[in-house]
This record gives structure tokens, C-alpha cells and sequence, in this order.
């Protein structure tokens, strides 16, 4: 519940600084240096959409502000492509039980999946699942390589 309370608040703020901040200009938010709409092109040559890990501290769900911006970015793709498909998958370290860490998984995908809907992307496009602790990307047992795996990946997919 206290994470859930969490996810809340940083979406709340994160919806009061847009309001505040409404003249910025679309270059600051979504890394564009030109208006218009992303292609698909752009998911391997644009900065913003390159981004496409999310980083989690230990045994938490929260997403960290300093991912809001890769958010915005892959929302706004997300708006100009009608046919683009997001996964996101959820996943720990190999620290807690095998049921734990799906659940932590699960969790950390549905918190970056509503920070998605929070900044407008259709809640339709967008698919959370978890893999738990069952897709490292590193399998040393240090925080170094830890750290690594506790991740959310972004996935598109176009139907």
C-alpha cells in the first residue's frame, strides 16, 4: 500500500510540474531538436528513444524522477505511431524468493506502466508483465551486477 501511495504522489507531482511548466519547449522534453511526429526510424537514432531501460533501488517499485523525461519521450512516440505496441517488463535481482521477485517485478512494471498512462499514453498500448528474477543481464552476486538487474525494459512491438 505504502508503494501504491508512492507511485501516487510521484505522479502527482510530476502532473503539477507539467502544468507549471507548460511553455517548455517539445526539444526539452522529448530530446527533438524539430517538430513533428516519430517514426519508426527513430527507435534506434533518437537519444530520448534509445533510453529504453528503467533502473529501480532495492526492493522497490518506485520510479525515480530522473526517468520522467524518458516517459514523456516514449509516450510521445507512442501518440504519433497509432500502430506501436509497448511491453514492459519487470524485473529483480536474484536476492528473495523466486514468488517474491515476480511480484517485484510485476509491481515495478505497473508503476512505469502508470506513470505511461499518467502522462498520456493509451493505457491499452501498453502491456506490464514480470519476469522476476529469471532474465538477469548480469550473474555476478555483487550490487554492481544487482543493480543491473533490477530493471524495467521497454519493448515496442507493432501490430
Amino acid at each position: 500500500m505504502k508503494s501504491q501511495l508512492k507511485v501516487v504522489l510521484l505522479l502527482l507531482a510530476a502532473l503539477l510540474l507539467t502544468a507549471c511548466n507548460k511553455k517548455v519547449k517539445e526539444e526539452a522534453v522529448t530530446g527533438i531538436s524539430e517538430p513533428g511526429a516519430f517514426t519508426a526510424a527513430d527507435l534506434d537514432s533518437n537519444s530520448c528513444l534509445m533510453q529504453r531501460v528503467i533502473y529501480f533501488d532495492y526492493d522497490q517499485d518506485l520510479l525515480r524522477p530522473e526517468y520522467q523525461a524518458v516517459v514523456a519521450c516514449h509516450t510521445k512516440y507512442l501518440r504519433d505511431r497509432p500502430s506501436a505496441r509497448m511491453s514492459l517488463e519487470g524485473n529483480a535481482d536474484e536476492r528473495g524468493t523466486r514468488e517474491y521477485n515476480l511480484g517485484l517485478g510485476e509491481r515495478r512494471s505497473n508503476a512505469v506502466a502508470s506513470a505511461f498512462a499518467g502522462s498520456g499514453a493509451d493505457a491499452s498500448r501498453v502491456n506490464a508483465v514480470s519476469y522476476g528474477e529469471e532474465r538477469p543481464l548480469c550473474l555476478d552476486s555483487d550490487e554492481s551486477c544487482w543493480s543491473k538487474n533490477r530493471r524495467v525494459e521497454i519493448v515496442y512491438s507493432v501490430k
